[in-house]
């Protein structure tokens, strides 16, 4: 399952006057294949929510934009697991020309689980982090600490 990739083609609507993405798409695109990574495993945020009243929030982001993605292009958005701790985890996010895997930007994405009634840090609740941390095992082939 990791790392996930979420396909995209670039519409008009993706683009600035210069016929390029708008850099605050790529954001765009990151929060989609986060929801569908997670949905793609049976655990939606939603269920987070209705079950412990908890959720992911993004604490911080960095974004590096390698090369401009253009109308009609087809784009892959992958997301990989790359640090799990008690009440956060980050996350690796590369939007890839489908065609050719050419990096058009990088993501590092630090999300963290919040209670929804005071906002406060909260335990990853299980089973997403046994799912995180198995995402963590796919991508390095080692078993990372309980």
């Amino acid at each position: 399952m990791w790392p996930h990739r979420f396909p995209l083609r670039v519409y008009f609507e993706d683009t600035d006057a210069g016929g390029i993405v708008y850099h605050a798409n790529y954001l765009r695109w990151a929060e989609r294949a986060r929801t569908e990574s997670l949905r793609a495993i049976d655990l939606p945020h939603q269920l987070m929510i209705q079950r412990h009243a908890s959720m992911l929030v993004v604490r911080r982001l960095e974004v590096e934009y390698v090369a401009p993605a253009r109308l009609d292009d087809s784009v892959v958005v992958e997301t990989s697991v790359l640090a799990l701790r008690g009440a956060s985890v980050d996350l690796d996010q590369k939007v890839l020309d489908a065609a050719s895997g050419a990096e058009r930007a990088r993501l590092k994405v630090g999300l963290v689980c919040v209670r929804g009634e005071n906002m406060r840090p909260a335990a990853i609740p299980e089973p997403w982090r046994s799912a995180l941390r198995d995402g963590m095992t796919e991508r390095s082939g080692l078993t990372p600490p309980a």
